[in-house]
């Protein structure tokens, strides 16, 4: 099964388009076979009570015994066929007309009814030491002269139509060999041609590398049922190129995150270290250095976790947590950073989200972090949370700089920031956003931005029900 399986498309369709035609022809050869064997036996039987007929005739109305008994060759004659059997006797006696060249045995033969010609059904077979079969008709009716009965038996050996049988079966079987042979050349000359197609496509998807993800399959040109192959293939080139574009930006933007932090501490150190220094300034640059360590280290907490949610089917343990009481610890724990921008929170929650409390907290997190850094100062940021039929909804609402439709998609993103100055020194390593989006995605729920208004950034994450 395995070496079958490994054979080219165009073997397997050819082995398989022959096999059939073999089928095929050789069905409709058995069936002309036997419709010729049963034929030729018909017309066979159809000759032969019409000769016993014939000669019961010549018994009953023509000749009498005695007369049958001086002109045996006549029958012979009127037989035509060499092979052919014609006995004429009375019941239990030995005939006094046999004509059997072949010397056939006769077998033990019923006439039946005096007077009653034998039909169809009344035909008898044997078989010939060859395997030839004979068959035999016979008829009982009443002398000319006396009345008494006589047995006209007449019996016809198969020989020359078990001979045009013979004939006929080698043609099917030469007939049928030839058919398999042309169906297969033909069916692979068929398949080499109709499968042209998928060769093009082989050649031109080998053409696609990193380097050149832009090429693509021409849909078009394609055969029709080829051409949803085809969209699902670029389809597939698109989300690679996005990917690996993507894949590209985040390098980049890594290096980007760690060059700074590495650079402060290498430089720091540098100067540090130019020259004797007070206990007191060693002590300043282990502060800043610890303080750039941090951060570094909070950067690779937060892949591991990314690349930990993205490749790993994660199982999370849920729980019911109250809305209400969550998001008013949250508003209490950030009161602090947000009282020094001036901002304050609402909060206005009912219902229960079932979610992993530590997971749900921290995406939370993220979004409230995110609206009191970037947010409008001396504004309020909203939290709000509902629970209906499909599972619960909590939304981070804030005042600030409105952002273009373009780059809200992005804000999930790893290391996007929406501020163009991308390179200036934040606290943000562009990583929260992206983070609540995969705690989303462990909960098998949505989390989104839109700008209801100008100037309004509203995130909403909804969680499933249980």
């Amino acid at each position: 099964m395995k070496l079958w399986t490994e054979r080219s498309l165009t073997a397997r369709t050819t082995v398989l388009f022959a096999s059939i035609a073999c089928v095929v022809i050789g069905t409709l050869g058995a069936y002309f076979y036997h419709s010729a064997q049963l034929s030729l036996q018909r017309r066979a039987d159809v000759v032969l009570t019409g000769r016993v007929e014939h000669f019961s005739r010549i018994v009953r109305d023509l000749y009498s015994v005695s007369e049958l008994k001086n002109r045996p060759l006549l029958f012979e004659t009127m037989l035509g066929a060499e092979e052919d059997v014609l006995l004429f006797r009375r019941p239990g006696e030995a005939p006094f007309i046999d004509v059997n060249p072949g010397n056939i045995a006769v077998p033990a033969l019923q006439g039946g009814t005096e007077g009653r010609l034998p039909t169809l059904s009344d035909i008898r077979q044997t078989m010939l030491p060859d395997g030839v079969p004979v068959h035999w008709a016979v008829a009982t009716v009443k002398a000319r002269e006396d009345g008494s009965e006589v047995e006209v038996i007449a019996a016809h050996p198969m020989t020359q139509e078990v001979r045009m049988l013979a004939a006929y079966r080698n043609r099917i079987v030469l007939a049928t060999l030839t058919g398999m042979l042309a169906a297969t050349l033909l069916a692979y000359y068929v398949l080499r041609r109709a499968l042209r197609p998928v060769r093009e496509i082989a050649t031109r998807a080998a053409q696609i590398s990193p380097a050149s993800l832009s090429v693509r399959l021409d849909s078009e040109a394609a055969p029709v049922e080829l051409r949803q192959l085809t969209h699902a293939f670029n389809a597939m080139l698109d989300r690679l190129a996005n990917g690996y574009q993507r894949l590209s930006q985040f390098s980049a933007d890594l290096a980007h995150e760690i060059r700074t932090p590495v650079g402060a501490l290498i430089g720091q150190t540098q100067v540090t270290l130019a020259k004797p220094r007070e206990t007191d300034e060693y002590q300043q640059l282990l502060e800043s250095n610890l303080e750039e360590l941090n951060r570094l280290s909070n950067i690779a907490e937060n892949i591991l976790f990314l690349a930990h949610a993205d490749h790993a089917a994660l199982s999370i343990d849920r729980e019911p947590v109250d809305l209400r009481v969550e998001l008013a610890k949250i508003a209490d724990y950030f009161e602090g950073p947000a009282d020094e921008r001036g901002m304050r929170f609402t909060v206005e929650a009912q219902g229960v989200a079932s979610v992993n409390p530590m997971l749900c907290r921290r995406a939370i997190n993220n979004l409230v972090v995110n609206a009191v850094r970037y947010g409008a100062g001396h504004t309020v940021v909203r939290l709000s949370g509902t629970q209906d039929e499909q599972g619960a909804i909590v939304v981070v609402e804030n005042d600030g700089a409105p952002i273009p439709r373009e780059q809200l998609d992005r804000l999930f993103d790893r290391f996007y920031r929406a501020d163009a100055a991308r390179s200036a020194f934040t606290e943000s390593s562009g990583l929260g956003l992206a983070i609540v989006k995969a705690i989303m995605h462990l909960h098998g729920g949505t989390a989104r931005v839109v700008c209801p208004v100008p100037g309004v950034v509203r995130f909403e994450l909804r969680f499933p029900g249980a």
